[in-house]
């Protein structure tokens, strides 16, 4: 039988949680484009650099955007001694990023190259190209066409060799490459997790804390981890989810977050492959919504379909802080959603979460805990 004290325990504890922190929405920033809710300009992927100093965006608009932060909280902080209302910032695009850069396609991933100092950036397209950016040149310095023109989901690169880059594609493929090799980044293995059929590879995810691990998230709803020495089979698999696995991230060395279109976060000991924490309250059941974990804090965030940005404490699976208001739908009215979030990783008492949508609109909240 369940003890009541500790249900009631648990309880406070979570009020506690949902009370030591206190968000608001600082800046928004948008373009003429997010007027007409056309989503021409869907923002699918934010990246904070590893330094936290920039901010970089991608998506429908074959645009990548470089944002530098302090330039933004700085005028954020101007924006509120002038405003005495304290309505948040209001920002376009143009004047808030640095610069932008055009791609050929429309961009799936984007992912900052460790150990350069935020120099260069990594994309994966629409087209199933590969491209590697140096910001201060402004120019592709590497580029890869290896997933026979199936859109690139997911990139990463590995911490302990950050040369070395992985891939998901639609092709059903997850494949390993090194720059250095020639040959257009020669491929150095590849997996197709499930080998009875091609089923789209929708999240890539190196292990930057322990081990040459690497999980592959895949539309046959499960988490395959494979040995970067021996990729033949994987050490492990994650089977739990409903719906396709879209994003995949790890909390610490033994500790796995995974995101599906069926609605859930799952948080997952590698060790024995066990459910530890399910989390429900947003709303997913067909696009990429983006997820994100604030180490420091123990935070998590993701976006939703109902146009909703969802903060979970890992400790608990009901969001603490949910920010706007889940829109009254009318038959055959198609609403926006928010399509990618990114925390910047700051000391445990202050952060940053950054939220884009399908219209294209930036909102950045800064958090204090109380």
């Amino acid at each position: 039988m369940t003890d009541i004290s500790s249900i009631l325990h648990q309880d406070q504890e979570e009020e506690k949680a949902r009370c030591e922190w206190d968000f608001h929405l600082s800046t928004i920033i948008s373009s003429c484009n997010s007027l007409s809710g056309s989503g021409c300009d869907t923002i699918g992927v934010l990246e904070f650099d590893p330094c936290g100093n920039f901010l970089a965006s991608g998506g429908i608009a074959r645009k990548i955007r470089i944002y530098a932060v302090k330039s933004l909280l700085q005028e954020r902080e101007e924006g509120e001694k002038r405003t005495s209302t304290g309505a948040p910032l209001a920002l376009d695009h143009g004047n808030a990023c640095d610069f932008f850069m055009c791609t050929p396609a429309k961009l799936g991933s984007l992912k900052w190259k460790p150990g350069l100092g935020g120099r260069v950036l990594g994309s994966g397209d629409y087209d199933g190209v590969v491209m590697e950016y140096d910001l201060e040149k402004k120019m592709p310095v590497f580029e890869r066409d290896e997933h026979g023109g199936r859109r690139v989901w997911s990139i990463d690169y590995c911490h302990s060799d950050p040369v070395l880059g992985a891939s998901g594609s639609d092709d059903g493929t997850m494949q390993m490459w090194d720059p250095r090799c020639g040959d257009n980044g020669k491929c150095l293995a590849m997996v197709q997790p499930t080998k009875e059929y091609s089923t789209p590879v929708c999240c890539v995810e190196f292990n930057p804390f322990k081990g040459p691990i690497v999980a592959v998230g895949c539309a046959d709803r499960r988490v395959y981890a494979y040995d970067m020495r021996k990729m033949v089979d994987p050490l492990f698999i994650l089977d739990g989810h409903q719906k396709a696995v879209t994003y995949i991230r790890f909390i610490d060395e033994r500790t796995i977050i995974s995101s599906s279109i069926d609605g859930c976060l799952k948080m997952w000991n590698a060790e024995d492959q066990k459910v530890l924490r399910t989390y429900k309250g947003h709303n997913n059941s067909r696009r990429f919504v983006g997820l994100s974990i604030w180490k420091p804090g123990g935070l998590i965030c993701c976006g939703s379909e109902s146009n909703q940005v969802f903060v979970y404490d890992k400790r608990w699976g009901e969001p603490i802080w949910v920010y706007g208001r889940e829109p009254i739908g009318l038959t055959g009215i198609e609403h926006g959603f928010v399509s990618s979030v990114c925390w910047q990783q700051k000391d445990e008492n202050q952060c940053t979460l950054v939220a884009g949508d399908s219209d294209g609109v930036l909102r950045v909240f800064n958090g204090k805990r109380r």
